[in-house]
């Protein structure tokens, strides 16, 4: 593994982290909520500076279904992105106030309901990558052999991780956040600042699992279609 890339997978990882922590604006107030913030967009102009390459690629690349499914993802993911962007100027109130008038409200809703979105196509995102990241820690672990019993004991964990996932929806009101919708579901952190941010992993966990066993799904059509073709 090369330093760059070593320095940008801590960087991806570092604003992942920093997404997670930018849910704590309850837990922690709007000050540490700014901060964190300001730091996951500066590390996402890193990381677009440092994979400027795929906006040049994505126009000339083929279209077939997987590779279509992600650049879907990619585009979602900056449009999400840049909401949470604009709505966190607008409403920012400790780092910069020059925007402030502009917001309220409904930024503030919009601004929660990106924030959420983020988690989901984040998720996504590295669900599409999780052969890459999963070919890391095997190097890194110096696993070069495949075993059943290794690969019974992820997929039990994987299923659990999706079934948690389901239920923290539920605890946190996942499908109201998401279409912004009034609410009384908001995590009491004087009673466990933990259970909260378990509770957006899994939900991270189960994304990443349906985007990971979709593409794969989408991977064995294509190879079962080119099977059925007749070669002459």
């Amino acid at each position: 593994m090369s330093s760059i890339f070593l320095m940008r997978l801590i960087f991806d990882l570092t604003a992942a982290g920093l997404l997670l922590f930018g849910f704590s604006y309850w837990w922690l107030g709007n000050l540490a909520h700014e901060v964190a913030g300001t730091a996951l967009f500066l590390l996402l102009i890193i990381h677009n500076f440092f994979n400027r390459r795929w906006y040049r690629t994505t126009p000339k690349a083929r279209r077939a279904s997987r590779e279509l499914f992600n650049t879907v993802v990619t585009f979602i993911l900056m449009v999400v992105m840049l909401v949470l962007i604009v709505t966190s100027i607008l409403i920012s109130n400790a780092l910069s106030s020059v925007m402030s008038a502009y917001g309220g409200f409904t930024v503030m809703q919009i601004h929660t309901m990106a924030a959420y979105w983020a988690l989901v196509i984040v998720a996504i995102h590295l669900g599409l990558r999780w052969p890459l990241l999963m070919g890391l820690a095997r190097n890194a672990l110096g696993l070069q052999r495949d075993s059943r019993t290794r690969t019974v004991v992820l997929r039990l964990i994987a299923i659990m991780i999706a079934a948690h996932g389901v239920w923290s929806s539920f605890e946190l009101g996942l499908g109201s956040k998401l279409s912004m919708q009034m609410t009384l579901v908001w995590w009491n952190f004087e009673e466990s600042v933990a259970g909260f941010f378990i509770h957006c992993i899994a939900i991270a966990g189960l994304f990443m699992l349906l985007s990971y066993y979709s593409s794969q799904g989408l991977q064995w059509r294509k190879r079962k279609a080119g099977r059925s073709i007749p070669h002459f």
